[in-house]
């Protein structure tokens, strides 16, 4: 009986330090998801500022730019994953793969090959344990992006773009990330990069009218100098979504966590507690017995 007492004060004790680190790391998430959510309102004008630039740039001229213009026939396609480096969030990665497997199965069922880009050590652990192959991978920083990982990220992006299909190339690009939308729901989100498709949902909304312009130098060079500005300006407004996204997932995942820690707690409070008035109930019986023993 005693060792049984030993056992459920071992099984506190541990579950007892899990709970200091859960709580540790709920509170570490509460305060970062702070700064993550205002960053993403922060970045938020500038992107729709530039969205509407390039939109009433391709719109109102009549260039035909590569980077939006529909080509004949796609038959390479690129797919930008991004996920976390770190675990304890959740179902927040688990989500944002799914949604990139189902794209890439569309793809092929569309007879276009799929060349894979990895954000995230999670995705990374993904693909390598299936041996299959990604071209690029980007880790260190998803839950506190830097705009410099978002620049490379879009130089990579455009080089491929460029490149000719038989030289390895891409015809078009997608984005799967997971969209901020409150701190209970963060929903796996599929955006199609490039060709960039003019009408965009942010500037038609509330039949808002695109300005007009007038072009100095030319349309071809203003697409030119706006279009990477803008890929870096969506890839980098993904990112922040993806980081605030995995923050809420950790903080209500540590929650639960903590939670559970809790009344596992009390359950093996309680069955300490029982082992230990049976083990008294026990001793007493012993002793009333060896008393009787001795009086008869």
């Amino acid at each position: 009986m005693g060792a049984q007492i030993r056992v459920y004060r071992q099984k506190i004790a541990s579950t007892s330090s899990m709970g200091k680190i859960f709580k540790a790391m709920e509170l570490i998430a509460t305060s970062r998801i702070g700064k993550a959510r205002s960053r993403v309102s922060a970045s938020l004008p500038y992107a729709r500022a530039i969205t509407r630039a390039v939109s009433a740039v391709a719109s109102q001229s009549e260039v035909d730019h590569p980077l939006t213009t529909e080509p004949e026939q796609i038959r390479r396609s690129a797919v930008l994953v991004m996920t976390s480096d770190r675990g304890l969030a959740g179902a927040y990665s688990v989500s944002a793969i799914k949604q990139a497997e189902a794209l890439i199965e569309l793809l092929h069922g569309e007879g276009k090959e799929v060349s894979t880009y990895v954000v995230g050590r999670k995705a990374q652990a993904y693909f390598d344990f299936r041996n299959r192959e990604y071209a690029r991978v980007w880790t260190g920083d998803t839950d506190a992006p830097k705009f410099e990982t978002a620049r490379e990220i879009g130089e990579v992006l455009l080089e491929a773009f460029n490149t000719p299909y038989e030289e390895g190339g891409v015809e078009e690009i997608h984005v799967v990330y997971t969209q901020f939308k409150s701190m209970v729901v963060q929903e796996p989100t599929v955006i199609r990069l490039l060709p960039l498709e003019v009408v965009e949902e942010e500037v038609a909304q509330e039949n808002d009218l695109l300005p007009l312009y007038e072009y100095e130098p030319e349309p071809e060079q203003v697409l030119d100098a706006l279009l990477p500005r803008y890929i870096e300006s969506r890839i980098f407004a993904a990112l922040l979504q993806a980081a605030a996204s995995e923050l809420a997932a950790r903080q209500r995942a540590m929650k639960a966590a903590g939670d559970n820690a809790n009344e596992l707690i009390k359950k093996y409070t309680r069955l300490r507690n029982n082992a230990r008035q049976a083990e008294i109930t026990q001793e007493l019986s012993e002793i009333v017995a060896g008393a009787d023993a001795l009086s008869a």
